[in-house]
């Protein structure tokens, strides 16, 4: 079997430099919330292969569902032939989202095709083409989802130009200075001087932001969107595929608010680990697309709709809001204390098991410590821990950990966190 070296140094002459890596690491096998190289050594994963694997790896209920439909079939394009499993899922998910009037669903591949597709139901409904995002979201890669993210690094630089119709305000940021009513004033200054109202599709937003720094917009802040979209006829598109399936505490992220979208975009904990997306939203809207207007030769693969209708299973019987806000506990307590003996914490935030702590240089919200939350990814590689970074200024630690991971587990995991801050504190220059 070949080192983590021998295949990072295959991975460079064969993979484009473009799609990045956190560590130089080579993963043979997973359970749940643990990690084994192609080596042999063991790590705790607080990633979940970004927020996928909110059921752990290889939960025995979703691959026991995805092998029994392996046995049927892989791809007969639902489509062409379809199959009862696709509106066996859309029936369970239009349960799940939290919109009162009827809803109707599409099932894609991926979170980007999610939010494009969303994209399409708007302006089909409304016959309107423009659409506001915030600074600081990311709904993907394609060329309409990098227009619609709010950060250039590393996602849009020289990928241009982009889409147009597109228009960014700011997020509501108290941390960062950026209130609910200067956000609030910026779109009304983006219907001023950028569009009218009346031209705009949609307004898409994260509930919680992913990769801007898992900063959650207030219950009042979503409730006033609410009511400007309602006041022009914009449908509000709520991107939850980070924060969809449980890792707030709810099913929705959304939910903290008891707003009501018009759309839902999700996926990643969706299926467990298997390429599956979804929208979802009210079926006054979603019946305004043409037949074959939507779609795609794999969307919705019937392995990603096996183990999807596994997760929804396990959403219930394990229990996975109330584990997700047990878990959420368990570590903003231990941070929380961590950030007694390091000035470098100069936040935590979470919302049930959607968790950051935010990196400054001496307690200053406004000195962002990115080379040190660089060095704490790669110092807990080094000692078995999978961490990610996220945020607008590079300076986040997010924490993602399977919902399903025993509290020792966690536990075991922070403590090599804690080694770590004092590895990587200890290398800092001196004053």
């Amino acid at each position: 079997m070949q080192t983590n070296q021998q295949w990072q140094a295959r991975r460079e002459a064969a993979v484009t430099p473009g799609v990045g890596n956190s560590l130089q690491v080579y993963i043979a096998k997973a359970r749940n919330a643990e990690l084994w190289d192609v080596e042999g050594r063991r790590y705790i994963d607080f990633a979940s292969g970004i927020a996928v694997l909110n059921t752990g790896h290889n939960h025995p209920d979703v691959m026991r569902a995805v092998q029994a439909q392996l046995e049927c079939f892989t791809h007969p394009c639902f489509q062409v032939t379809p199959y009862g499993s696709y509106v066996e899922l859309a029936e369970k998910l239009n349960a799940l989202v939290p919109i009162a009037e009827p809803t109707q669903t599409l099932l894609m591949s991926t979170g980007a095709e999610a939010v494009e597709n969303a994209i399409k139901v708007a302006r089909i409904a409304t016959g309107r083409a423009g659409v506001i995002a915030f600074r600081g979201g990311f709904h993907g890669r394609t060329l309409l989802g990098m227009a619609l993210t709010g950060k250039v690094q590393p996602y849009k630089k020289g990928y241009g130009p982009f889409p147009g119709g597109i228009f960014h305000a700011p997020y509501p940021v108290s941390y960062l200075g950026i209130s609910e009513s200067q956000a609030l004033g910026a779109l009304q200054g983006i219907f001023a001087a950028d569009v009218s109202p009346d031209d705009v599709a949609a307004i898409i937003i994260e509930p919680v932001q992913g990769e801007g720094g898992f900063y959650a917009a207030s219950p009042n802040f979503m409730r006033q969107l609410r009511q400007l979209c309602d006041e022009h006829g914009i449908v509000l598109i709520a991107d939850e595929i980070q924060s969809g399936f449980c890792r707030t505490g709810k099913t929705f992220a959304i939910e903290h608010s008891g707003v009501e979208p018009d759309l839902i975009t999700m996926a990643k904990s969706l299926a467990g680990g298997f390429p599956l997306s979804a929208v979802v939203g009210r079926a006054s809207l979603m019946q305004k697309a043409q037949a074959g207007g939507l779609g795609g030769t794999y969307a919705g693969s019937p392995m990603g709709i096996a183990a999807a209708l596994a997760v929804v299973e396990i959403i219930e019987r394990e229990q996975l809001n109330q584990r997700a806000q047990q878990q959420g506990e368990q570590v903003v307590a231990f941070l929380r204390q961590l950030a007694t003996q390091y000035d470098c914490i100069g936040d935590i935030r979470h919302l049930g098991a959607m968790i950051a702590m935010e990196l400054v240089e001496e307690g200053d919200a406004q000195r962002p410590a990115k080379a040190l939350t660089q060095a704490l990814v790669q110092e807990a590689g080094r000692q078995g821990l999978v961490l990610l970074a996220c945020g607008v200024r590079a300076n986040v630690i997010r924490f993602l950990i399977p919902l399903t991971a025993e509290k020792e587990i966690v536990s075991e995991g922070l403590n090599i966190l804690s080694s770590c801050l004092q590895v990587v504190q200890n290398m800092r220059p001196a004053k």
